[in-house]
């Protein structure tokens, strides 16, 4: 078997993981404060606010 394989799916793997987490972190900032700015500002953090919101909200 090639060892690169696993790889792939690794890299692969992160890469949609940072996708979703900015669009999560841009749907539930929307939400919560309506303001197209904010979802720019969280989407951008992606992920960092995604765990705040869950935590502090």
């Amino acid at each position: 078997m090639n060892g690169n394989r696993h790889y792939g799916v690794r890299v692969e793997g992160a890469k949609y993981g940072v996708g979703f987490g900015s669009a999560l972190a841009i749907a539930i900032s929307y939400t919560n404060n309506h303001s197209i700015l904010w979802a720019i500002i969280h989407g951008i953090l992606g992920w960092f606010y995604v765990i705040f919101a869950a935590l502090f909200r």
